[in-house]
């Protein structure tokens, strides 16, 4: 019981930041979900996989978490929400520090900053690498085929989004955004220069 209530605690923070940061920019007249908005195929395609996978991986995670379905012992599963707090507090992090640039797909038409201090200071995605570790936490507390497959699913979906966005970010902000890849890695460190 204790992992059931730990595994709803990790997902019930990390969700609350996700919605609690589209109302807020909602009041502000900011779409935040653009996801699947734009038309250009690869786009539109890896958005509505992603789509599907980052809907699909909690329904798994709640099932797994209703059933007390996993494989791995209590020490396992001890260091699965560890990991997943630590996914919840540099998405926590990331949104923050987004400020209104937050964004939720590619934009087709809004205007944002290219965010470079806080954490971004230390991720290129942030908000990603949150996600990512929340997927594998609660996937060590509850570890099982259905909630691997959909954990590496979105896991590999949301790599290609950030693939997607590097693109965007690319050409729409030019040389400042190739000299922040140049010093901040995908995931997490700086290259010393």
């Amino acid at each position: 019981m204790l992992y059931q209530v730990l595994a709803i605690v990790v997902l019930a923070v990390f969700y609350a930041i996700y919605f609690t940061k589209m109302l807020l920019q909602k009041k502000r007249g900011i779409q935040t979900h653009q996801i699947g908005k734009r038309k250009e195929k690869n786009i539109h395609t890896v958005e509505m996989l992603m789509s599907i996978a980052t809907l699909g991986a909690p329904i798994v995670q709640v099932l797994s978490i209703l059933f007390n379905w996993s494989w791995l012992p209590d020490s396992a599963r001890f260091t699965g929400f560890c990991v997943g707090a630590i996914g919840d507090v540099i998405f926590l992090m990331a949104v923050i520090t987004m400020k209104n640039s937050w964004r939720a797909g590619i934009p087709q038409n809004d205007k944002t900053e290219l965010v470079q201090d806080g954490i971004y200071r230390w991720s290129r995605n942030p908000a990603f690498l949150g996600f990512d570790f929340m997927y594998v936490g609660v996937c060590l507390m509850f570890c099982n085929p259905a909630n691997i497959v959909f954990s590496l699913f979105a896991i590999i979906m949301l790599h290609l989004q950030i693939l997607q966005e590097e693109k965007y970010l690319t050409a729409t902000f030019g040389a400042p955004y190739a000299e922040y890849r140049n010093q901040v890695f995908r995931y997490a460190g700086r290259r010393n220069k």
